[in-house]
């Protein structure tokens, strides 16, 4: 991006702020162009001191100009400076003690978790920990790289009766494949919405053209709770090295594409991994899984015959 798309982007934001009034465009980047190049002001600062400029020059408060903000997911907020609205759970709470701070923690949504700040002079009421709110009209804000939200007087904040989602979390797990489950296996999936067809049937677009595609539904046991996990090709190919290619030659060679599940039940059912990967609300999303051991029935085979040959010896 050049200096000058830069310098409209930033005199855009500025004269949104200040919609029905007469300001000329060329006056606010000049101003910017002063600040950033000639002062070495950082933008979101050259953009607040021409902000305030203009608030004082116009002989309005800053509450005049504050309009409803769109409500935006926190993987959107990525500029400070700028008047959103967030819907997010509050994660976690922080002790403070500033006195010019009222609360200080995190919150998130199923995109993400952000900090956020309450000011006291803000007034507002508190909030709870596990509780879902709108925070409307928040400023977004950047500290040490990282992004956050301030809740100041023009902000509100409106508990919610919905419970807002939190992103999945990035978890390890060890575990053996003790199930695996229907629709899996080599599988067709529409063209258009990439579902999976159930004898040449889209749920949505009814008889279509599907493309091939590799897919394991599995139950994961790590002996002490169950996961359903899914392997996508690329998964299924690393761990028995059957792909796209070697599934069509078995499915040809048998005539049914059933004979390839069989292969792949063969080659992971009751094998112990190691999964790396987020959990969602229902599944674990797999990002990289690898064999732990051998397969424990070839293990408990192995210890059996071991203990026979020494009960024979004694």
């Amino acid at each position: 991006m050049s200096e000058r798309e830069k310098i409209d982007i930033l005199t855009e934001r500025v004269l949104s702020r200040f919609k029905g009034r007469e300001i000329d465009p060329k006056e606010v980047s000049k101003r910017l162009k002063l600040l950033i190049h000639e002062f070495k002001v950082p933008e979101e600062e050259a953009v607040r001191t021409v902000t305030n400029y203009l608030l004082k020059e116009l002989d309005v408060s800053r509450e005049e100009i504050v309009t409803e903000s769109p409500i935006k997911s926190i993987s959107e907020i990525n500029r400070a400076g700028e008047w959103v609205s967030v819907k997010a759970k509050v994660m976690q709470l922080w002790d403070t003690d500033s006195p010019n701070l009222s609360q200080v923690g995190l919150a998130g949504d199923p995109t993400g978790i952000i900090k956020f700040v309450i000011w006291a002079k803000s007034r507002k009421p508190e909030v709870k920990e596990g509780k879902s709110y709108l925070f409307k009209n928040v400023v977004t804000d950047s500290f040490r790289g990282r992004m956050q939200i301030n809740v100041n007087r023009n902000s509100d904040i409106i508990e919610l009766d919905e419970d807002i989602g939190l992103p999945p979390r990035e978890m390890e797990l060890i575990g053996a494949l003790v199930a695996i489950q229907q629709n899996s296996g080599f599988i067709q999936r529409c063209k258009l919405c990439n579902r999976v067809l159930k004898k040449g049937v889209c749920a949505v677009h009814g008889k279509v053209d599907g493309y091939d595609d590799l897919r394991i539904k599995g139950v994961i046991d790590d002996g002490v709770s169950y996961y359903e996990v899914i392997l996508n090709q690329e998964n299924i190919e690393k761990l028995t090295g059957i792909g796209i290619e070697e599934a069509r030659r078995i499915a040809s060679e048998k005539l049914d594409r059933e004979f390839v599940l069989e292969e792949l039940r063969k080659k992971l059912l009751g094998y112990y991994f190691r999964i790396s990967g987020s959990k969602g609300s229902r599944y674990f999303l797999v990002r990289e899984i690898e064999f732990l051991s051998p397969n424990v029935v070839e293990d408990a085979d192995k210890i059996l015959s071991e203990t026979e040959k020494l009960m024979e010896e004694i």
